[in-house]
C-alpha cells in the first residue's frame, strides 16, 4: 500500500487490496493455528496453503497497481512469519511432534526462528542486493515453499489414512531440514526465473486450468506431486551449482 502524501488527501479503494489480501494471508494462518489446537488438521493445512496463495497475489497486485510501499512489505513481512513460520510449526507439533515433547518443542522453535530470521535476511536483501543473485533468484528455500514442504507428510497421512504415521523422531528431524533449507545460501528458483515463448501462452493457460483441475479433485495426491516436483528442481538446481563451482575451482 502506497501511503498518501498528507492524511488530507484522498486514495483509491481498489489501492488498499494488497493489504486486505496480506491481512487475509495473516489471518488464515492464525486461524490455522486455532483449528490445529481443536485437532482438526486438515483445514489447518487448508489455511496455511491458501495464505501461501494469496502471498503470492498480493505483492503481484501491489506491483501491477503501483501501490506497493515499505508499509506493505513490513506488513507482509510480519504476515509471513506468522503464516509460514509459527502456523506450520504449531500444526506439525500438534500433530505429531509433541509425541516427543523436548525434542519436538525445540524443533518447531528452531524451524519459526529460521523462518523468521529468512524473513528478516529477505528484507534486507530486497534493499541491497547479492552480488551474483537476480532478481530471479532466492538465497535458500522461500518461507511460502518452507512452509509447505513441511506439511509433505501431513498431506501423505491425508491421502493415505489407513498408512503408518510418521514416527516423531522423524517429524522433529523434518522440521530442523526444512528450517535449514530456509536459512541456507544456496540459490533457489523463482516463477519470475520461468521463460516462454509468445506462442505457447495457451499452452501455460492449459497447464494452470489443469493443475486447478487436479488440485480440486485430486487435492493431497496433487499437493505431494507439486511438492515433490520442487524438491527435484531444488536439488537439480543444487547439482548445477555444484558442478559450475566445481569447474571454476579446476586450474
Amino acid at each position: 500500500m502506497q501511503e498518501p502524501a498528507h492524511p488530507g488527501l484522498k486514495q483509491r479503494l481498489v489501492q488498499l487490496l494488497p493489504n486486505m489480501l496480506t491481512v487475509a494471508a495473516l489471518c488464515a494462518g492464525l486461524s490455522s493455528i486455532r483449528f490445529a489446537i481443536d485437532g482438526n488438521f486438515q483445514l489447518a493445512a487448508i489455511l496455511i496453503i491458501a495464505a501461501a496463495v494469496l502471498d503470492v497475489f498480493d505483492g503481484a497486485l501491489a506491483r501491477f497497481l503501483g501501490s506497493d510501499s515499505d508499509i506493505g512489505a513490513e506488513l507482509d513481512s510480519f504476515s509471513d512469519a506468522i503464516s509460514f513460520g509459527v502456523a506450520p510449526a504449531l500444526l506439525v507439533y500438534i500433530w505429531i511432534a509433541q509425541d516427543v515433547p523436548q525434542a519436538g518443542w525445540i524443533a518447531a522453535l528452531f524451524y519459526a526462528s529460521c523462518c523468521v530470521y529468512r524473513l528478516a535476511r529477505f528484507n534486507l536483501g530486497s534493499r541491497a542486493p547479492e552480488v551474483g543473485l537476480t532478481s530471479t533468484h532466492f538465497t535458500g528455500v522461500p518461507a511460502p515453499a518452507g512452509a509447505l514442504l513441511l506439511m509433505l507428510p501431513l498431506y501423505v497421512t491425508f491421502m493415505l489414512p489407513q498408512a503408518p504415521v510418521l514416527p516423531p523422531f522423524m517429524a522433529v528431524l523434518w522440521l530442523i531440514v526444512i528450517g535449514l533449507l530456509m536459512i541456507g545460501r544456496f540459490r533457489t528458483p523463482s516463477l519470475k526465473s520461468i521463460r516462454m515463448f509468445a506462442d505457447h501462452r495457451r499452452l501455460a493457460l492449459i497447464l494452470v486450468v489443469l493443475l486447478a483441475g487436479a488440485l480440486a479433485a485430486y487435492s493431497w495426491m496433487a499437493l505431494i506431486c507439486i511438492t515433490l516436483a520442487y524438491l527435484g528442481v531444488l536439488i537439480v538446481g543444487w547439482s548445477r551449482d555444484l558442478h559450475t563451482k566445481t569447474k571454476r575451482k579446476r586450474p
